[in-house]
């Protein structure tokens, strides 16, 4: 700027005589410039308050009084006929535009926000996001998903305000500088002004050397803005105060013509918008990108802000609070001590007052004894933070978004920024209503939880969800208002549109599955239906046999809830009559990859047979039995991968439809020296690959191991290398016992004993018979753990269901 600059004193003589508004340069999420901005408006008393931000909000200031409005929170705004473009402006406690508008409420003084509307920054946004389809988009464009200006030192400029002043002032991190200059500044009596005069003075010495910091956005809103201030000055004269960031001063301060403005402002293009207030997060204020907002500590920042003395103190025992709550020992002479070396270090670093930098290194050295274990547990939780804002009721809300929050209150869940794990029991109706809930939202792309592994019980009955607000979700919540105004309704129509454009047969199954388990009854024919077509027309074997499971899974989850699935096990034991047919002529002349996809397709068939053949509904018990005549094919036949045919020969074993003499013969007439190494060792990999399992089968089968053994030693030198690999990959997949194990049987020697784990074999717990009386022993226990009274008789099948 090229203008004279003005001291605080000659700028409050100005504006009693006519000088211009009262121009409050701040930095976003600052609480120095909050607590400066309240000061400045006790002093000054404007008739008006102008703030930077959408002006479309302008109706929404007023809730801003409201008992039930907890900071942090957000205005969004997003385009009507396209929810997902979105802009943020979040607000904290120690936001210097919240205490503008609070001190303007509490004292009854009309609030205006002033900056560029969003009709125009949502359409900004999709020019721009259209221009980078097109592979021409601007260098410094902006996203619509932002939170309207950075302030002084936002990422988008190419210059950073802060850290030239900082470098200026001789400081090498440009937060220490803001914290000495700043946060630690009282403000005096009389002296309400100077900061924003000295911040001016500097942001247009920055102005003049670099511009707009090469972005032609901030000139348009600039223009904007100044037309909007003198608009105030004609209605209340000299009575108005402007909030805005100390970047845009000097731009507010310059003289220009009404006609440059509006020429500036013409052409601009617009979209529908609508505006409401959303919740926001600690959290999300710490993150420079995406609709975060920047800042490292909002929780520091916080703190500095509402305590009311002795900041460090009180800080070093919310620290001590923490510790104590995780079980570390933490007492009252630590805090005393940290508090002693905090002022200590910020004295012998030339500070004011101890900085975050201090009071870490203090809690560090005294309350985590030198740990960034428990340090890093105070940064997340105290610097940062979990705060999670709340709006009113009142605040303007989409009809889906209303039938969310009633659902949120009737089933007792309240979002909440801190993860949380929820376990859920099908069988209460309240646990019962809160999955349907979490599906739903699931299925409408709300992924407000997350299905975990449930490590009390694997049963179908019970749930785990890790739950996790997060405040982007209220637009996926906007968004998914066109499918519905509930959701239930929503959540319908959207798997029956999902259902239709669905690309493959594994999609609808998935589909059928989630609206199982989302109980949308309404949705499920329509699904039923599709999924019946695509079943009949789809040839690829390997889609058929990955939909197979979902549909299985399906049928689980209906008993469990009590759906009617009746015409869902038939399409299923339909599908798997074509996988029974097509899986022989579809395992022939497979590469080494495609063979362990078919692998992996034969697994998972394998086990949704085992569980539709349990399933009562007519017509499905023969499956198992036509299931076990297609891997005798596999296993017999020398055109299928080596890897398919041991996998199917080891699937029999395990169902007792293959004797072990039989299976060993099996695996002598691969192993022999006839059959390539390579196709050899793919066949162990079938056989006993995949875990745990066909290790122990190695450990208690010494004719295997011996197989094995004697294979792998006759390996000539040249094909070793190939099947290392191979073979790497079978054993290190085994549980370190079974590894252990099978490295002391080598070791011995195959043969030594009358059995792999014979008596003689110094190995305790095997022998080549069942010991009764050893087993007797455990049965009181296995009853306990069964919940068997001691006279039943059938706790044999029962131990061989549990074993098997």
């Amino acid at each position: 700027m090229g203008g004279k600059h003005v001291t605080g004193v000659q700028e409050a003589e100005g504006r009693a005589a006519g000088a211009g508004p009262l121009l409050l340069g701040v930095r976003h999420h600052g609480p120095g410039s909050a607590r400066a901005v309240r000061a400045a408006l006790e002093e000054a008393r404007p008739r008006v308050v102008l703030i930077e931000g959408p002006p479309e909000a302008d109706a929404l200031i007023p809730l801003a009084a409201d008992e039930e409005m907890r900071p942090p929170v957000a205005l969004l705004a997003h385009a009507v006929d396209e929810p997902g473009r979105s802009a943020f402006w979040p607000l904290a406690e120690f936001s210097p535009e919240w205490v503008a508008i609070r001190w303007a409420l509490e004292h009854d003084v009309p609030a205006r926000f002033i900056d560029l509307p969003a009709t125009h920054t949502l359409a900004w946004g999709r020019q721009e996001d259209e221009a980078a389809v097109e592979g021409d988009s601007p260098a410094d464009a902006e996203t619509a998903d932002s939170e309207g200006d950075p302030g002084p030192g936002p990422a988008d400029l190419r210059v950073d305000p802060l850290g030239v002043l900082a470098e200026t002032a001789g400081y090498d991190d440009p937060e220490r500088w803001w914290e000495d200059v700043v946060e630690h500044r009282g403000v005096g009596k009389g002296d309400a002004l100077a900061p924003f005069t000295v911040l001016e003075e500097a942001m247009g010495a920055l102005r003049e050397a670099y511009g707009s910091g090469g972005h032609d956005r901030d000139l348009v809103r600039e223009a904007y803005m100044r037309l909007q201030v003198r608009a105030a000055q004609r209605e209340f004269e000299d009575g108005v105060a402007v909030v805005c960031g100390a970047w845009h001063v000097p731009a507010l301060r310059r003289k220009t013509t009404v006609a440059a403005d509006k020429a500036l402002l013409k052409g601009l293009a617009k979209v529908k918008a609508d505006m409401t207030w959303v919740p926001w997060t600690h959290r999300r204020l710490s993150r420079m990108s995406g609709y975060g907002a920047g800042i490292d500590s909002p929780g520091w920042y916080g703190h500095l802000f509402s305590a009311p003395d002795r900041p460090v103190e009180r800080w070093m025992t919310k620290v001590a609070g923490l510790l104590r709550a995780e079980d570390r020992l933490v007492s009252s002479a630590h805090v005393i001590e940290a508090v002693r070396l905090a002022e200590t270090l910020a004295a012998m670093r030339g500070r004011p007052l101890p900085g975050l930098s201090e009071t870490t290194d203090a809690v560090r050295a005294v309350m985590c004894e030198g740990s960034d274990v428990p340090l890093a547990l105070v940064r997340d939780r105290l610097v940062v933070g979990d705060v999670l804002g709340e709006v009113p009721p009142t605040a303007p809300a989409v009809p889906l978004q209303r039938d969310l929050a009633r659902l949120q209150r009737r089933l007792r869940l309240k979002p909440e920024a801190l993860e949380r794990e929820l376990e859920l029991d099908l069988r209460k109706e309240t646990d019962a209503a809160r999955s349907r809930l979490l599906h739903r939202l699931r299925l409408l792309g709300i992924a407000w939880g997350e299905p975990a592994a449930s490590r009390g019980s694997t049963g179908t009955f019970r749930e785990t969800w890790r739950l996790r607000w997060e405040p982007e979700l209220s637009v996926r919540v906007a968004e998914a208002g066109v499918w519905g105004t509930t959701v239930l309704s929503a959540a319908t129509a959207k798997a029956e549109a999902d259902a239709v454009a669905a690309q493959g047969l594994a999609d609808v199954t998935a589909l059928a599955e989630r609206c199982l388990l989302a109980e949308l009854p309404d949705a499920l024919p329509t699904v039923m239906r599709i999924l019946a077509d695509r079943a009949a027309l789809d040839t690829d074997v390997g889609q058929l046999a990955q939909a197979l499971p979902a549909l299985v899974r399906s049928l689980r989850y209906g008993d469990v809830r009590g759906t009617d699935t009746g015409a869902l096990g038939e399409v299923a034991a339909g599908l798997a009559e074509r996988v029974f047919v097509g899986l022989p002529p579809a395992c022939a002349a497979l590469d080494a990859d495609a063979a362990e996809e078919m692998r992996r397709h034969v697994d998972a068939v394998h086990g949704a047979v085992g569980l539709l053949g349990d399933a009562p509904a007519a017509g499905q018990g023969h499956l198992r039995a036509r299931w076990q005549s297609v891997l005798r094919v596999l296993c017999g036949r020398d055109t299928v991968p080596g890897v398919i045919r041991g996998r199917a020969v080891r699937l029999l074993l395990d169902d007792g439809e293959l004797a072990l003499d039989e299976a060993a013969r099996l695996m002598g007439l691969v192993l022999s020296p006839g059959t390539p190494p390579a196709d050899a060792a793919a066949w162990i990999e079938g056989f006993v690959g995949g875990g745990s399992g066909g290790g122990m089968l190695l450990v208690h089968d010494e004719r295997l191991l011996g197989l094995v053994d004697a294979w792998l030693t006759g390996v000539p030198a040249e094909a070793f290398t190939d099947v290392l690999p191979l073979l790497r990959r079978t054993f290190s997949a085994y549980e370190p016992g079974v590894r252990r194990t099978l490295g002391e049987l080598v070791r011995r020697g195959p043969g030594a004993g009358s059995s792999a784990a014979g008596a003689g074999s110094g190995i305790p717990g095997f022998a080549a018979e069942l010991d009764t009386v050893r087993a007797d022993a455990v049965l009181p226990v296995v009853r306990l753990l069964l919940g068997l009274d001691e006279g039943e008789e059938h706790i044999g099948n029962d131990l061989v269901g549990v074993t098997g």
